[in-house]
């Protein structure tokens, strides 16, 4: 090994946080290759994780409020408090679909109000920057339900107000912004986002993720017929078109009601957090970089972090591989991704808890395996 390994994997869901990974791979690294130099950068793409890859990128700390979960009962969900009164606050902390059971998920129930919570607690520490990661939502419901958490109010044609959740999307006739929060005014909203897909239509947020958030067919029709009578709502009251732009599908429509009830702009998230966590530096002289994630298929190829990390070491001309708990890609896929290799850590063939409880002995061994022939080549 001829110079530095930057090791720069996302998280390994339900076994791993990204630095918890990143670290075992390169402690792995420096077993089989001693003396060299290990470059941790935990990533995330804006969505689960981009907290912690943040706070730890930035030398912050996580403070916890208590919010609504997704169907309104309490639950202490934490935000990223960064230097330069810069907040992240990520969404599935609140209104994620891992805050529910099984039988709870149903999109037309839930709502984004905890979210909407988090960003005002922002607001409260002084916060001038909010960056709000998207991604593994439990919600349907365009962003009523954190908009109205900021003072926003969504009225049906009686003039009645709704709740909004994902149920009322169809009743919104009218938009009320007289009382949203002053302070969003003179903040700065980004939200990390990697997700393309509009907000109605075979694309849209209820076809591609209602049925993972527990829509059957029927509810995935009304949803997306709710989506389209709250969007021309929101763009009477804003004069923001919603209903065609790529991305404002996340996260349920949040996307959407982030951008034009709040005067929020879309970033990549890949490329925003491995900026901000200092992979470019990282792999300033460096000799390998590893990345990885959980699983790695064609959804990975599309903005995903490993394929962000793979497209960044290709610009610095350092060689990539990654190593994954599933590998789901074919070897010309996975050179098309920007890869060297790609390699599935599970040594033998294990029931799916077994694997995950050793995923950081498995990363470990992965990392020395990688180190080992890099420096026997």
């Amino acid at each position: 090994m001829t110079g530095p390994v930057a090791v720069a994997t996302a998280a390994f869901k339900g076994a791993l946080s990204a630095a918890a990974a990143s670290r075992a791979v390169a402690a792995g690294v420096r077993l089989a290759a001693t003396g060299v130099e290990t470059r941790v950068v935990p990533v995330a793409d804006g969505g689960e994780g981009t907290l912690e890859a943040l706070v730890a990128a930035a030398r912050g700390r996580r403070r916890g409020w208590v919010v609504d979960d997704p169907l309104g009962r309490p639950v202490e969900a934490a935000i990223g408090e960064l230097p330069g009164h810069v907040a992240v606050v990520e969404l599935a902390q609140a209104s994620g679909y891992e805050r529910l059971l099984p039988g709870e998920r149903d999109p037309e129930r839930t709502s984004t109000a905890g979210t909407g919570q988090q960003i005002r607690a922002a607001l409260d520490i002084g916060a001038t920057r909010i960056i709000v990661g998207l991604g593994g939502s439990a919600t349907n419901d365009g962003g009523m339900g954190l908009a109205r958490a900021l003072g926003a109010r969504f009225l049906d044609a009686a003039g009645t107000e709704l709740a909004g959740t994902g149920a009322d999307l169809v009743r919104v006739a009218t938009v009320d912004l007289s009382d949203l929060d002053p302070r969003i005014a003179g903040t700065e909203l980004v939200v990390a986002c990697d997700v393309t897909n509009p907000l109605t239509g075979p694309d849209g947020a209820a076809a591609v993720f209602g049925p993972q958030k527990g829509a059957d067919p029927a509810m995935v029709g009304r949803l997306d017929e709710g989506l389209r009578a709250y969007a021309r709502a929101v763009t009477a009251a804003t004069g923001v078109e919603v209903l065609d732009v790529p991305g404002l599908g996340a996260a349920g429509g949040a996307a959407a009601g982030l951008v034009a009830l709040l005067g929020a702009r879309l970033e990549p998230g890949a490329r925003m957090v491995l900026d901000a966590a200092g992979l470019p530096a990282a792999l300033a002289g460096a000799a390998l970089c590893i990345t990885g994630e959980g699983r790695l298929d064609e959804q990975s190829m599309r903005g995903k972090a490993p394929a962000a990390v793979a497209e960044a070491c290709a610009a610095a001309g350092v060689p990539c591989v990654a190593v994954c708990g599933e590998l789901a890609l074919l070897p010309g896929m996975v050179r098309r991704m920007g890869l060297a290799a790609a390699f599935p850590i599970n040594r033998s063939l294990r029931p799916e808890p077994d694997a995950l409880a050793e995923t950081e002995t498995n990363l470990a061994a992965m990392g020395a395996a990688i180190a080992g022939l890099f420096t026997a080549r």
